[in-house]
């Protein structure tokens, strides 16, 4: 199982709505609007690295309100 946190951005005010969207997908263990430079961190878990990218960028960029995302691999 390999595991990351991703960092999102997403657009002025909609940090909750992205948040409670996250919750919903598979894969996505825990989500959280935040305070600082982000608007939100998620941690996601997934059998490989590829089906990480995968859920990132069919499921998480693809909910209204994301501008972005950086993602944190876990190595330990």
């Amino acid at each position: 199982m390999v595991r990351a946190y991703i960092l999102v951005t997403t657009q002025p005010g909609r940090a909750i709505e992205v948040v409670t969207r996250m919750r919903s997908q598979p894969g996505v263990a825990q989500a959280d609007a935040v305070t600082g430079e982000y608007d939100a961190i998620a941690t996601l878990e997934a059998e490989d690295v590829g089906a990480i990218g995968a859920l990132i960028v069919e499921r998480v960029q693809r909910i209204a309100g994301v501008t972005r995302t950086v993602t944190c691999l876990a190595i330990e």
